[in-house]
């Protein structure tokens, strides 16, 4: 038999975290220590190299490989993806616009924007800005090329073809076109990896002009353009206070305008367009209620002094978001842990869009042009790939205009979805959502089951529907997602049950819902596996340290699990303005309370479940050092044999590898992973239908 090395053990050194050698990025010694362990990985799991070919061959033999994105119509084009068979990126086209306004595309005439496949040359390549001028003749984009999310700024000629690089560091990624197509606006990072400054770039110009410095290290700035096109709208944000400045597109080179100077704890975000046929500034706010209320101003006087209440708070309903154009105001809502999407045509009465499942993901996709009859959602839930809808803004009438394939045999009714409530700690019920096969729920039996978590930032899980996830469902597991709070699936106020001096009720809520899994018969101790990635790292790594019987298996990806020292290092990309999140560990009493959950930290001499860890080298928002330093950790303190891996993407960041099918080989290492631990048959379940 083939030898099998032993698992590395990292050294450790005097002071107060033994494993902070680790930290030194590009020394020999830790790239060394990476490679050893991504070697372990590979042996340990060279079994199931077999299994690991089949399950991609699955995955990708259920996607369609060769495929056309839905056109969106704007102008004298339609633009459009088309991905190709073998490779990694889809790239960008556009082709006229028929005039008998149909989205059928016209190969003879249709135009290569952008190739990503040659741009890449077979390395790590992220797509940032994709913007095309007003006039159709120059597209803008940018360029991540290691994962580090520190962009390359471009401008294309769309007739020569001619391609210039704008000579700036440190972009954000970033482009924004005012209305004379020959001014953007770009932001900058600063070493912190904040984008904290915004410019104007005059094309043919090899300098560009400081407009905004954001000086308060909590705050991002953002600039973009309002759905109207008329006006450019730079927002700056912190976790809890936002401020707005609006420029007319028209004049570029003018001064940007505040609409609400910040004030701690009012947070707002606004957009322009048309009521009752004049121009208007739309503000959502929660300066009247956690949960937003919606406000109007005349376009000329848009100061916080004139804002009148279109739509007033609802301790019930969450306020999450907005969409404009010539005919209706689109509102995003969230009731009961669902979206919603409620439609005020100018001079008719409000409606709720109306859908066919009981849990699903819902958000507006495409607002296409500004005086469009017509807005496009997307749709999806656990059973059912994501659908584009074309909503008639007037009449609410809905369009099925394109559906995700899914090749080979695929009935979405031998699943079964459900919406199931566990009780938290202190009370609070917890939404769980559910998917199975039919078979597998009714048989009454345990099953193996993934359970899924993140809990963090106010983010909504919502149920979504995954071509890979078939194959584990296929093969009888149930997967699940734990709404924990944190999350924002219930509304700011759940939001804030689960940050700062609240954050232990992420980690409650997540053991509730194993709890009420277990007792409801779903599953079992030895059939459970875990995942979370990020922030839900962190909540995998501290459940696994309260209580680490309750799980057979744990996949962290990217996981935050470091982070009482990281909150420690202002220097570190995104500590300062995480401070509203987490806390500001310079104070005693939140050092004490971040360090009794932190994951690293608070590893002890007890038996853990089988581990697979995840990191990516260039991650610049989760640096690669905080897993490598929980593993080693992990390592001399754990009592068990279980399985304790770390795979470090060398070429990677936060989100892992760049190309289509390098992500699904990833995934298929994953699931192989938690066959091999769960010790599941190799063999499919026979697909119905």
């Amino acid at each position: 038999m083939p030898h099998t090395p032993l698992a590395p053990v990292a050294h450790t050194v005097g002071g107060p975290d033994p494993y902070a050698w680790l930290e030194q990025r590009d020394s020999a010694e830790v790239l060394a220590y990476l490679r050893a362990e991504n070697t372990y990985l590979e042996a340990e799991l060279a079994g199931q190299a077999e299994l690991r070919e089949q399950l991609f061959a699955e995955i990708k033999g259920r996607i369609l490989e060769t495929d056309l994105s839905l056109p969106t119509p704007w102008g004298p084009w339609l633009y459009y993806q088309r991905t190709s068979a073998g490779d990694e990126y889809p790239r960008q086209y556009r082709c006229p616009r028929p005039a008998d306004g149909s989205l059928d595309v016209d190969p003879a005439q249709e135009q290569l924007l952008l190739d990503p496949n040659a741009l890449a040359a077979g390395g790590f390549l992220a797509l940032g800005a994709f913007s095309i001028s007003p006039d159709h003749r120059l597209l803008a984009y940018s360029l991540d090329t290691s994962g580090d999310e520190i962009y390359q700024l471009f401008v294309k000629d769309l007739a020569s073809g001619a391609v210039t690089a704008l000579p700036f560091d440190d972009c954000d990624g970033s482009l924004v076109w005012a209305n004379d197509n020959q001014t953007l606006f770009f932001g900058e990072l600063d070493d912190t990896h904040r984008p904290h400054k915004l410019y104007r770039h005059r094309l043919g110009s090899p300098s560009a002009e400081l407009v905004f410095e954001e000086t308060d290290g909590r705050f991002f700035l953002h600039c973009y353009r309002a759905s109207s096109e008329r006006q450019l709208i730079l927002h700056l944000a912190s976790k809890t206070t936002s401020e707005a400045w609006v420029l007319d597109a028209a004049t570029p080179n003018g001064e940007f305008r505040c609409l609400a100077p910040r004030a701690d704890g009012h947070e707002y975000d606004v957009d322009h367009g048309q009521l009752d046929g004049q121009w208007h500034w739309l503000i959502r706010s929660n300066q009247s209620g956690i949960n937003f209320a919606l406000y109007a101003a005349d376009e000329a006087t848009p100061e916080r002094a004139h804002w009148r209440e279109l739509l007033a708070h609802d301790p019930q309903v969450m306020l999450e978001g907005f969409s404009l154009n010539a005919t209706a105001c689109v509102l995003s809502l969230r009731e009961a842990g669902l979206p919603i999407i409620q439609v005020q045509p100018q001079g008719q009465p409000a409606y709720r869009v109306q859908l066919p499942d009981a849990a699903y993901s819902l958000s507006v996709q495409d607002h296409l042009e500004f005086d469009s009859p017509v807005i496009r959602l997307r749709y999806e839930a656990l059973n059912r790939p994501a659908q584009i809808r074309q909503l008639d803004l007037a009449s609410g009438a809905q369009q099925v205009l394109k559906q995700t394939p899914v090749l080979g045999p695929f009935d979405p009714d031998a699943y079964v979805s459900q919406r199931l409530w566990a009780s938290a700690s202190d009370g609070s019920q917890v939404p769980i959502s559910l998917v199975a096969r039919r078979e597998v729920l009714t048989a009454g039996a345990p099953a193996p089951l993934y359970l899924y978590g993140y809990g963090a930032y106010g983010e909504c899980l919502d149920p979504w529907f995954s071509h890979a996830r078939l194959s584990l469902l296929e093969r009888g597991f149930v997967f699940a997602i734990a709404h924990v709070r944190g999350g924002g699936e219930l509304g700011e106020a759940w939001y804030r049950a689960g940050k700062l001096e609240h954050k232990h009720n992420s980690f409650s809520d997540f053991i509730a819902c194993a709890e009420h899994l277990i007792a409801s018969g779903y599953t079992t101790p030895a059939q459970l596996a875990i995942s979370g990635g990020s922030a839900g790292g962190l909540l995998i790594g501290a459940v696994l340290n309260q209580r680490p019987e309750l799980f057979a298996a744990a996949i962290a990806e990217v996981p935050f699990v470091d982070v009482l020292n990281t909150m420690l290092n202002p220097d570190l990309p995104l500590t300062v303005t995480e401070y509203d999140e987490w806390g500001d560990p310079n104070q005693p009493e939140v050092h004490a309370r971040i360090r009794s959950y932190a994951p690293y930290e608070n590893v002890s001499a007890q038996p853990y479940p089988a581990m697979l860890v995840v990191a990516g080298y260039n991650d610049s928002r989760v640096q690669y050092w905080e897993a490598a330093k929980w593993v080693a950790k992990l390592r001399t303190h754990k009592t068990d044999d279980n399985l304790l891996l770390l795979k470090t993407d060398l070429e990677a960041g936060h989100g892992g590898m760049s190309g289509r099918y390098q992500a699904l080989r990833d995934v298929a290492l994953e699931y192989s992973f938690l066959l091999k631990v769960l010790g599941k048959q190799l063999t499919r379940c026979e697909a119905t239908g």
